[in-house]
């Protein structure tokens, strides 16, 4: 692919993972560096398109004259941040680790360890790609990522059906050096038609050029078939 294959092109990118309070002083979190989806914007800046990365608390910086960044804590507010470019985007990428749940009251002070065990009431929180999934236009592409500890592929395509993903990148906990925290990754990419690529071990940057050919080449497709079409 060129480097201006997405000129003037404008993607979505979510990364990192979400915080959730607990109290003022404590969070419920996940493991997410946010370095596969900080690769991915560089990757689509390189390619000439208008990125917006809605990023989750990382120690990671990226600066770009097309690039704006929006940083979120919780999942709501990254939702927030999301639903504010949704109707713009050709192209949402959801590479963050959004937590699924989040305590139903927040202490307003710190919560003290006077007694040996505490419960905490846990309510779901909004799923911010099937929200995109149920709104986007024809000419749009939703992709999601699905990191998996058993039944890989099975969960992946369910995540494809249920939030109308145009592809969906799946890697598993199982793969020695893959997922959270390290710089290389092992994927495998699912089309909406169910057609698979497997990749091997790449360091993410090179991970973040496989992911945008495909991205690329459905966004062809579709711009081809709508010529057709009309």
């Amino acid at each position: 692919m060129t480097t201006t294959s997405l000129l003037n092109r404008r993607i979505l990118i979510t990364a990192g993972p979400t915080r959730e309070a607990i109290d003022p002083v404590r969070y419920i979190s996940n493991h997410s560096s946010g370095k596969m989806g900080y690769a991915l914007a560089q990757e689509f800046l390189n390619r000439g398109a208008f990125v917006v990365l809605v990023s989750g608390p990382v120690c990671l910086q990226l600066q770009h004259e097309q690039l704006t960044v929006v940083q979120v804590q919780s999942a709501n507010d990254m939702y927030m941040a999301c639903c504010h470019y949704f109707e713009t985007i050709d192209m949402a990428v959801f590479a963050a680790a959004v937590a699924d749940y989040r305590p139903a009251e927040a202490a307003q002070q710190k919560i003290k360890k006077n007694d040996d065990s505490f419960i905490i009431k846990m309510v779901k929180n909004v799923d911010i790609a099937f929200k995109f999934g149920q709104i986007k236009q024809p000419h749009q592409i939703s992709v999601g990522f699905a990191l998996e500890t058993n039944d890989e592929e099975k969960h992946a395509i369910s995540k494809l059906k249920k939030k109308n993903f145009d592809m969906v990148v799946l890697n598993s906990m199982n793969d020695s050096q893959a997922g959270f925290g390290y710089d290389t990754n092992k994927i495998t990419i699912i089309q909406s038609d169910r057609s698979t690529a497997e990749f091997p071990l790449k360091s993410k940057q090179e991970v973040a050029k496989d992911i945008a050919d495909a991205a690329v080449k459905l966004m062809i497709a579709r711009k081809e078939a709508s010529v057709v079409i009309h």
